[in-house]
């Protein structure tokens, strides 16, 4: 008798072990869903069950096609409401799928964002520390007074001061690392430092930037991505489902699960609110939404409106040069990624990141 209770506890405490592994609480009380790791299974609910509005579907994805998008899914919940690729042979675009791999550009610079999170957690880095403590002195053409004012967390919140009025914003050499103001008194959106925050991460934790990002976050939430060097910068790639898990990480406030990723809830915070008053629009190399400024990529001037009219006030996004978007808007439990081909000249496609959102509004307009 004392066998057999023993075996039903023990498979009841099994049971629902097995079973929290993939649903856990999000902060709103709702469940989220995390799809199993090394597997292609993912949990699926459909517009319908929701209750969006079905007949604006078409609309959105023919202007997501009509503007080279490659892929694009939303997740409520953690589950995928929505996964479409594209292809144009006509065109010569190459079909593309769940294994299909692209650029993040600078959709990645949150993924480093992250990563820094991870390091100053584990004692590694401290965001109040000069970048030349990680990148030794010299590393800009500055006089050493001016380059000690320059922390890592004015490399995450584009507060360098360098001189932005150069041929290449790209170049980390010391000779195109010029001074123009002290460091926290301006913002601008300088490639350059931001990309030398992947050798901080490199020197601080003796790794490459691709066994660390493998090491802390990769392996445990089932990324399979990789860093490529192109030119000066280091570019993220990888599948639009593994952007829709890091997302889905981001969503959990930095836990995949029973996982803990980031646990540092401090500077989780951080990283998703203004972060400076210059440009309330940004955090920790993460867009914000629903602030009363914006200054945008290559051009220094505020503009009085928010990132989007259309999304939701607490959206907060990673945007990166010809669309590539990985999006969070905790009041809904949803996570929304697009990767594609350049739909207008900008820098980040501001225009038409504002009317994708319109047309979703009318999506989930219930």
């Amino acid at each position: 008798m004392k066998y057999s209770l023993f075996l039903v506890v023990t498979f009841i405490l099994f049971s629902c072990e097995m079973f929290d592994q993939e649903i856990r609480s999000s902060s709103d009380g709702q469940s989220l869903y995390f799809p199993p790791i090394n597997s292609q299974e993912w949990e699926r609910i459909s517009p319908s069950e929701l209750n969006w509005n079905q007949s604006q579907m078409d609309d959105l994805l023919e202007f997501l096609e009509g503007n080279h998008t490659r892929a694009f899914i939303i997740l409520k919940d953690g589950k995928i409401v929505v996964e479409e690729y594209f292809g144009n042979t006509i065109l010569g675009t190459a079909p593309f799928d769940q294994n299909s791999q692209w650029y993040w550009a600078s959709a990645g610079k949150t993924l480093t964002a992250t990563l820094v999170g991870i390091a100053q957690e584990n004692g590694l880095i401290h965001l109040e520390n000069p970048t030349a403590n990680y990148l030794g002195s010299g590393w800009t053409s500055l006089a050493p007074e001016k380059e000690q004012l320059i922390t890592v967390k004015n490399q995450l919140t584009m507060t360098t001061g360098l001189a932005y009025a150069i041929p290449d914003l790209n170049c980390t050499l010391p000779a195109c690392l010029n001074y123009k103001s002290d460091a926290g008194q301006e913002w601008f959106y300088h490639n350059a430092p931001y990309t030398l925050l992947e050798k901080v991460i490199e020197q601080a934790s003796g790794e490459t930037l691709n066994e660390y990002t493998h090491l802390t976050l990769e392996s445990k939430i089932g990324m399979n991505g990789q860093w490529i060097a192109q030119g000066f910068n280091t570019v993220y790639w990888s599948t639009a489902r593994d952007m829709a898990r890091f997302g889905l990480l981001i969503l959990n406030k930095g836990q995949w699960n029973k996982t803990v990723v980031l646990s540092d809830q401090n500077y989780y915070q951080q990283m998703i609110s203004s972060s400076q008053d210059l440009n309330p629009s940004y955090g920790y190399l993460w867009w914000l939404n629903g602030k009363e400024s914006i200054v945008f990529p290559g051009n220094p001037k505020s503009f009085a409106m928010p990132l989007s009219d259309f999304a939701p006030i607490d959206l907060f996004a990673g945007m990166g040069k010809n669309g590539q978007f990985v999006e969070v808007v905790p009041s809904q439990n949803l996570v929304l990624i697009r990767m594609g081909e350049a739909p207008d000249d900008g820098l980040v496609p501001i225009l038409f990141h504002n009317q994708m959102w319109e047309k979703l509004s009318r999506v989930m307009d219930k």
